[in-house]
């Protein structure tokens, strides 16, 4: 009899050795070195426990995966409740039923006239969908993304990819695909002029740095595409289901895409799943004929184990009114992380809408801190906030990260369901641990020194000491 308790108990050594022989040496090797090698054993909400039973604030929600909490009691009845059906699933030469009624809820939330839906597993492969409709509406190439954007790590994703750390080694990749600034409508109409753009792919709201573009970008952008016959794809996979404290980050703005791709917070943290909202012409266009109904697929999309979790996340998100304490308690945790832009002279800025808020950090005037900032950033611009977030997590037990590479950028993404005493608690620790950083020398430096150690370890040798 299977037994997964028993098989957890049997492999009670730490669960990183495992990793580390069979799955990713290198992350390991990182997570040994911050110190994120805990013990975790439970996630209940917005919490997580380890194996001492302390609990943490989780301030990652796995890249915002966990909008509804983790483990959310009526997510994981409704996954129960499908299981004792015994649904057919995937019958593939038949009806989903269940994804009929999910497809038909999501188009009812959707902004504008979207109204068909196409289901896939995850963020990367609704992008990869979303690109493949783009050409085939059109019948243009080209692409256009942002600098700095994030759209995923599969192929045609990572070729519309702004962050050239995930891009190197990886070409030739997807062409032609352009760079543009992002938050830059001259520069977008330049390209869109030229007539052979197939679309547009853009964050609402960027999530490497949480960059807010200023409020007439999105909506120019989507009449600049109108006018040049391009369309405008909205990635909505880290800021759709709330967290941005509407139900997708473009209503903010008002905007209407002409396609919208969704993940993440869709799957309830639990079954995967992504879903890509069209109109219906560019639909149309794809599935263009009876002997072309399928194709573009994939194997595991309307599974119903997967629509089962989103049909409950959408109940919980309305029920507990999940969007609306999103714009609240970001509201709040903005409120309280601004009062210390003044108290400290590198917290340069807070920003962000609902809970999906940045952190951002800036070179201080004291001669003595910028000894410490100039030390840590010759090595790796990463260090500076990697040196606080240490500290959060081991003295004030919040998990957070870094928002993207070379930046001092810390990016905050609880559960929607964080209590007000959480959010005071953030901000309180947070206090502690940029006063700390304020110090110098102090604990933060300490700890910005340990990892400029290991990062002079990680760099590659010169050549004349590695001939032999």
């Amino acid at each position: 009899m299977f037994d997964l308790k028993k098989l957890l108990d049997d492999h009670d050594s730490h669960p990183l050795a495992l990793i580390e022989q069979h799955i990713n040496p290198a992350l390991a090797k990182v997570l040994k070195i911050l110190g994120y090698d805990v013990r975790y054993t439970r996630g209940q909400g917005a919490y997580l426990f380890d194996d001492r039973g302390q609990r943490y604030i989780d301030c990652l929600s796995a890249y915002a995966v966990f909008n509804c909490g983790r483990n959310h009691p009526t997510i994981r009845t409704a996954l129960k409740q499908a299981m004792d059906m015994e649904l057919p699933g995937l019958v593939k030469m038949g009806p989903h039923r269940l994804a009929g009624i999910l497809a038909k809820q999501l188009i009812d939330l959707a902004p504008g006239d979207l109204d068909t839906v196409f289901f896939a597993n995850s963020g990367g492969e609704g992008v990869e969908t979303a690109l493949k409709y783009a050409r085939a509406a059109t019948g243009r190439a080209r692409l256009l993304y942002c600098d700095h954007g994030f759209h995923g790590l599969t192929l045609g994703a990572l070729s519309v990819n702004g962050n050239a750390d995930f891009r190197e080694g990886f070409g030739p990749l997807l062409e032609p695909c352009t760079a543009i600034p992002f938050n830059d409508l001259d520069a977008l109409a330049r390209e869109l002029a030229k007539g052979d753009v197939a679309g547009f792919i853009v964050e609402p709201i960027q999530g490497k740095g949480v960059n807010i573009p200023d409020d007439g970008y999105l909506p120019g952008a989507a009449e600049l595409c109108r006018k040049h016959g391009a369309l405008l794809i909205v990635d909505e996979v880290q800021t759709g289901f709330g967290r941005t404290g509407k139900m997708f980050a473009c209503e903010h703005w008002g905007v209407e895409p002409d396609i919208m791709v969704t993940a993440k917070a869709l799957s309830g943290g639990c079954v995967p799943v992504s879903a890509v909202l069209s109109k219906r012409w560019i639909h149309n266009k794809v599935f263009s004929s009876l002997d072309r109904c399928v194709v573009h697929s994939t194997t595991f999309g309307q599974n119903d184990l997967a629509m089962a979790a989103g049909l409950a996340t959408l109940h919980v998100l309305r029920e507990e009114k999940l969007v609306e304490r999103a714009a609240a308690m970001g509201n709040r945790l903005m409120g309280r992380l601004n009062t210390l832009v003044d108290k400290y002279e590198m917290l340069h800025t807070v920003r962000g809408k609902g809970l999906m808020v940045a952190l951002e950090f800036g070179p201080p005037k004291s001669v003595a801190l910028k000894m410490g900032w100039s030390l840590l950033h010759k090595l790796d611009q990463s260090l500076f906030c990697q040196a606080m977030l240490i500290p959060l997590l081991t003295d004030h037990h919040i998990l957070a990260q870094v928002a993207g590479h070379h930046m001092d950028v810390i990016k905050l993404l609880p559960t929607l369901v964080i209590s007000e005493q959480d959010v005071d608690d953030v901000a309180t620790a947070f206090d502690a641990v940029i006063g700390a950083c304020h110090r110098f020398p102090g604990p933060v430096w300490e700890v910005g020194k340990r990892l400029s150690q290991q990062a002079i370890k990680r760099q590659p040798k010169p050549a004349h000491a590695t001939m032999s």
